[in-house]
Parts: structure tokens; sequence; C-alpha cells
């Protein structure tokens, strides 16, 4: 194994390819469903969605002045260490490891076998393949264990191999949404779309039964935070770019670019698809769509017959490009953190081809252990709230190192500041302080597994000193 150093071969089509085929997985077939279920409209629902775009491209346009000022290995964990502390970096990168990043890859890879079964119905997730114990575990699993080990080899190979793979899945899906966009809309049903925008705008619950029942007001915003959780996952992910800035071909440049780029280009996609959604399927439909699969009840009705299959096979390629994504970029924080002594030392070094190929396989074990588990999709739910607030804090960063390092190189500096950074804070404020009184359960358990961190920080700082601690 030899400690080379990171080639920069990805250009900003590349890169930005990163950015929108980590963002697109499942998520958009699927979360409006319980979306529609918390607001009750078709104009809500379309809220939802346009308040958690305008989020991402305020998020994305800071990011670039913070990719500019580091344009290297590890993006937001080394923003937030070089903004406040060690400490800070760390929490988020255990974090990153811990669920954020790894359970990610998880219901990604399970969502690939899932639909899989659709046209193979042998790796169906209800089916047990072998039981251990009390652990039963299913076709799917076992095939999204294949598909991560298959992306980590690839990768571990080079980053021109994982490239090609992103940017041609990529451009794959992308297309495809936008055919399924421009057919779905060519063959919309009038009725439907006069019935599910004739009372678009009034906030209030849908139930099972078809029944509304109306909210009390500060309840109302709770809904709206808790219909945001489906949406601000399914548009995760966009800062992936920043993890391996230092493969990319003139990151000071490219990096903030691909991140406007990419997240303009999936938040079009994701507003048009909710729209074609409200133009085939009446409300109800979307909010009963069986296990919670709108995109197949859309495809089924744009597509007739052979909707299942086309939709099936959109979700494979979507699925297949965004764990790509997610393995390629991931490992780049561990290696940085392992840098900084945070991390297991050899997940520091790059083989022979460039990369980071211990920490690719220590996430792939661990991304791996999510799937046997069944746990990954409530630990997401769960982890929304500590997303937001280390965008947040990365976000601040930006008030801080202008004080801090006020000479320091920025050739790029955020869109719209202070203004538009500080509007992001207040809003995801807004957002975590309304799921910590509505939806509980949606907050501490990211909070307690982020504060797990603290005495393993301690613990691995003391390993300085007394070497039997140190993680090799």
């Amino acid at each position: 194994m030899s400690d080379t150093s990171f080639k920069p071969t990805l250009s900003l089509l590349d890169a930005t390819m990163i950015v929108a085929g980590s963002m697109i997985g499942s998520g958009i077939f699927i979360v409006s469903a319980d979306i529609s279920r918390n607001v009750g409209s078709a104009g809500w629902m379309m809220v939802v969605w346009i308040i958690t775009g305008f989020m991402t491209l305020t998020a994305a346009l800071s990011y670039g002045e913070l990719s500019a000022m580091y344009p290297r290995a590890g993006g937001q964990y080394v923003y937030l260490k070089e903004a406040y502390n060690p400490l800070i970096g760390f929490l988020y990168g255990w974090s990153f490891f811990a669920v954020i990043q790894t359970a990610t890859i998880a219901a990604v890879g399970v969502a690939f076998a899932k639909f899989t079964a659709y046209i193979f119905p042998v790796f169906s997730e209800d089916a047990v393949a072998f039981q251990i114990g009390a652990l039963k575990v299913s076709p799917a699993q076992l095939l999204s264990i294949v598909v991560i080990v298959l992306l980590t080899f690839i990768n571990s190979k080079g980053v021109k191999t994982g490239k090609l793979i992103q940017t041609t899945f990529t451009l794959t899906k992308l297309l495809s949404l936008f055919g399924l966009i421009i057919v779905g809309l060519f063959v919309a049903n009038g009725k439907i779309w006069d019935a599910n925008w004739e009372n678009a705008w009034k906030l209030q619950e849908l139930k099972p039964d078809g029944s509304f029942s109306d909210y009390l007001p500060m309840a109302a915003a709770g809904a709206v935070a808790a219909a945001m959780v489906g949406s601000v996952f399914s548009s995760d992910s966009w800062n992936n770019v920043t993890f391996i800035a230092g493969e990319i071909k003139n990151p000071k440049r490219n990096i903030g670019l691909s991140l406007f780029l990419g997240t303009s280009i999936v938040t079009l996609i994701y507003l048009l698809t909710n729209l074609v959604y409200t133009a085939v399927l009446p409300l109800h439909e979307i909010a009963t769509a069986p296990k919670d699969r709108v995109g197949v009840a859309a495809s089924e009705v744009i597509f007739g017959s052979a909707g299942t299959l086309i939709i099936a096979l959109m979700i494979m390629v979507s699925t297949f490009g965004c764990n790509n994504g997610l393995i390629l970029a991931g490992a780049r924080v561990y290696y940085t953190m392992a840098k900084d002594g945070l991390f297991f030392a050899k997940a520091g070094t790059l083989n022979q081809n460039a990369v980071p190929a211990y920490a690719l396989w220590l996430q792939c074990i661990f991304a791996a252990a999510w799937c046997l588990s069944g746990k990954y999709g409530d630990l997401l739910d769960m982890i929304s709230f500590v997303v937001v607030c280390f965008y947040m804090l990365t976000i601040g960063g930006i008030f801080i190192l202008r004080k801090k390092k006020p000479d320091m190189e920025r050739s790029y500096k955020a869109f719209g500041y202070p203004y538009l950074p500080i509007l992001y804070i207040i809003m995801g404020c807004c957002f975590c302080v309304l799921l910590i009184i509505y939806k509980p359960k949606f907050t501490w358990p990211g909070v307690v597994i982020t504060l797990l961190g603290i005495p393993l920080y301690y613990m691995i700082n003391r390993g300085g000193k007394d070497k039997s601690l140190v993680m090799y």
C-alpha cells in the first residue's frame, strides 16, 4: 500500500453529477405520500418542497465560499473544525460515520433491492433468506449488501471508474425523470388536477379514510415540519461533493459551481415530479399509495401496465447511481479525520490507486450491518434534526471565519451574504424547534448518537498520550 496523494481527475460535469446523483435516490418516489398526509392539500405539498428546495439552494450557495477557502478532502468536517474547534468537527464526523452516511447507504441499497423485486420477485423484502435466532434476513437485504460491496470494490480501484459510473447513471436518471415529467404532464387528467387544486391552500391532516382534520395554529406549523422530514431526507447529501475536493479539477471554482448546478437541477426535478403526481393521482391516492410508493402508482397511470416495470427500472438506476456517489465521497471524510488523529489510523492511507481503500471497506462493513439491522429507516428519520443542526452550524461558520480569517483568500463568496445565510439559519431553527415540540421522536435519538461522540473524542485524545487507546 503506497501513501500517494489524491489525483484531481474530476471535471465540473463529474462534480455536478456527484451532487445531483447523491441527492436523487428513491425518496422522490416515496415521501410525497407522507407529506400529503401531513398537509392535506396539493398547494401545501408543493410549499413543503419549495421551502426545502430554497433551503438546499441557500445552503449550497453558502458552502461555495467554504469550499473555496478549504479545497481539500473532508468537506463539512474540515469547515466545522476550522470555524469552531476539533471537537465540533469530530462530532459531525462521528455522526456521519455512525448513522448519517452509513445508514443512508444501507437505506438506498435496500431501496434498490426492493424495486429489483418488481422484476425479479426472488429478491422480495417479505421473504426470509435465512434466520439466526430472532434475526430474519430477507433476499432484499442480501442483495443490498452485494451491491454495496460491489460499489465499494469498484471505487477501491480508483476514482476514474467510480466517476464513470456516477456520471453515466446520473445522466440516465436525470433524462428518465425528465421523460417521466414530460409524458406525465402530457397525459394529465384535467378533472384530477382541478379537484386537487380546488382547495389547495388549506393546511389540514389527510386521514387514511379520505377525511380531513383541521389543525390548531401551532400544530399546523408542526405538521409542516414533520412533512419536511421526508423532503429534507430526499434533498440531502448534496454536500458530498465537498468531501472529494482533493480530486476535483480547479476546486476553488468547480465545487461551488457544481453545488449550485446540481442542487438547482434536482430542486426543479422534484417540484415538477410532484406537479405530475397531482396531475395524474387524486390527493387521497397519493396519501394512500401502497407502501407509500407514489412513483409506482403514478407510473401505472401514465404508462399503463408497463408502468411498474418502467418505474422499477428508473429507481434501480437512480439508487445504484446514488449509492455510488455516497460510497465514493463518504470515505474521504474518514480519511481526513484519520489524518487528524481522530479515526482509525489506517483510514488515513491511500492505496496504489490513490483512494482511501481502508476507509471505503470500513464504511462498507458498517453500511452492511445497517442493512441487516433493518433499522436504517427509523434512524434516518431521527437524524434529520441533527443533519439540519450541522448545516446551520456550518453556515454560521462563514460569519466566524470572516472574523477569524479576514485575509484568507475567498475566490467565491456566499451569495446573498449575510441575508441568505441568516435566513437559512432562522428557517433551520424553526424546523428544529417545531420538531422538538411536535415530533420529539425525530430529535432525541439523533442528539443522543451525536453526544456519544463527546466521551469518544476525549478517549481518542487521551490515546495520544496513552498508546493503548490510540485507534489503530
